[in-house]
Order: C-alpha cells, then sequence, then structure tokens
C-alpha cells in the first residue's frame, strides 16, 4: 500500500486492474479535504462568533445624552471663564495704566520736592548770611547808638543871649527848613552837627559891603542849635555875630538890639 502511494500512476497504462483509478481519486480527495479541515474549521468559527460580537456590541453601546449635556455645560463653563478672563486682562491693563500715571506723577512730585529742597537749601543759605549780615548791622548799630549819645552829650551850646522859640513840628522837620532858610539867604554851612536828639549848624560868615557913607554894610554868622522836645516840638536857638562895617573895612560896633532883630528875623 506504502508502495501504492508513493510510486506514480500511469494512468494511460493499460489497466489491468478496473477499480484502482476510483480508489487512487477517493484517496486523493481525502487528503485535499484533510488539509483544509483546520481552515475551515476556523472560518466557521470566525462567522460564528462576529454576528455574537456584534449583537453584543450593539446591546452595550450607551446613551449619549447624558454627554452631550456634560459638554454643553461644560462649553458654558469655559465661555464663562474666558470672559473673566478678558475682563480681568481688561482690569488689570487699567490698573497698570492707573500704575503708570501714578508712577509719572510720583516722579514729579519727586522732582519737584527735590527742586524745594534745593530751593530751602539756598534760601537757608541766603537766611544765614542775611542773618549774619543783621548781626553785624545790629552791632555796628548799637555802636553807632553809642556815639551818637555820647556825641549828643558832648554837643553843648552856650545859650545865653540868643533868640529861642519852640517850633511845633519835628526836629527833621525844622532842619529842612533851616537849611532851605540858610540857603535862600545866602549863607552857606561851615559846619553841622546832626544826631537824633540834637543840631548844631554854624555858616559861613556873610559880608556886605557899604554902598555910601550913609548906607553901611556888614558882616554877620549864624550859630544856630536845635533840641527835640518831644516827637512834634524841637527848640530853635538863633545867636547872631553881627557887625556893622563903614567904608575903609572899618568894623562899628552894633547895639543889643540890632542883634537880636537879626536873630528873630531868621
Amino acid at each position: 500500500m506504502n508502495q501504492s502511494m508513493h510510486s506514480p500512476v500511469n494512468l494511460h497504462s493499460p489497466q489491468k486492474n478496473p477499480k484502482m483509478p476510483a480508489l487512487v481519486h477517493q484517496r486523493s480527495m481525502h487528503a485535499s479535504l484533510r488539509q483544509f479541515e483546520p481552515r475551515l474549521s476556523r472560518s466557521i468559527a470566525f462567522f460564528s462568533i462576529v454576528p455574537a460580537l456584534v449583537l453584543s456590541v450593539m446591546g452595550c453601546q450607551p446613551d449619549e445624552s447624558p454627554l452631550k449635556g456634560e459638554n454643553e455645560t461644560l462649553h458654558k463653563q469655559a465661555d464663562k471663564q474666558e470672559s473673566v478672563i478678558v475682563s480681568l486682562q481688561e482690569g488689570n491693563k487699567v490698573m497698570q495704566q492707573q500704575i503708570d500715571l501714578l508712577s509719572k506723577e510720583l516722579r514729579e512730585a519727586k522732582q519737584q520736592v527735590e527742586r524745594v529742597m534745593g530751593e530751602r537749601a539756598t534760601l537757608t543759605t541766603q537766611l544765614d548770611e542775611q542773618e549774619s549780615k543783621t548781626r553785624k548791622l545790629a552791632v555796628d548799630a548799637q555802636r553807632v547808638a553809642e556815639k551818637a549819645a555820647q556825641l549828643n552829650n558832648a554837643v553843648r551850646v552856650d545859650e545865653k543871649g540868643a533868640a529861642s522859640e519852640d517850633v511845633p513840628a519835628p526836629l527833621a522837620a525844622v532842619v529842612k527848613a533851616l537849611e532851605d532858610a540858610l540857603s535862600k539867604n545866602g549863607y552857606g554851612i561851615r559846619a553841622g552837627i546832626k544826631t537824633e536828639q540834637k543840631a548844631v549848624y554854624v555858616t559861613d560868615r556873610k559880608v556886605s559891603e557899604p554902598t555910601s557913607l550913609e548906607v553901611p554894610g556888614f558882616r554877620n554868622q549864624y550859630v544856630v542849635y536845635l533840641q527835640a522836645l518831644a516827637p512834634a516840638r524841637t527848640r530853635l536857638s538863633v545867636k547872631a555875630e553881627f557887625e556893622r562895617m563903614a567904608q575903609g573895612n572899618r568894623v562899628l560896633s552894633a547895639g543889643a538890639e540890632e542883634a537880636a532883630e537879626i536873630e528873630r528875623r531868621l
């Protein structure tokens, strides 16, 4: 039997046994069927399982409506969050602008403070200098006042024989009027001393030549003494050294009444 399976069969040779070809053909078919049997079994098993799996998947498919609702809720929340983020960004932008503005104002205020501090330092320096000058001037003024007091006490005029009158005016006004009167009448001031309370003037000697034998000339010199009695009251004393002059520069004595009249005129 093994030989018949492995030896080739000559189908064209004369057939001594008519049953051999049918037997060989049947055995060949059985062998072919045995080769395809595992594949066929697997195919049948696969096609029998697929419908069951399809039915199982279709039966287990979840309901999508809750997921859709949740997705919509999540989308709304995301939109809200995005709106909040945009609002915060806008708010941050406004806050940054305010911060920039405040920073600018702060810088300007700082510069102004620095400028004021610089001006203050300069003014402080100037004030110190002014205080130093003021102290020096105060010392000088005190020294001058002391000297004026000494001079005031030292100024003494013999009023004996002088014409005196109390004028209802302050010392400065009387001094001004006296200077104007002397200048108007041609008397220059040879010497003068003025303090807060007193003033003394000595005029030049004025000479008037005689015009004829009958009309003599004269020469005269004034000594004027002023003393403040009150803020609006001044004593004026005038003493005249009056002499008559004849031709040839001869000096003639003048009477007391005539000298007193000259003093009263001034």
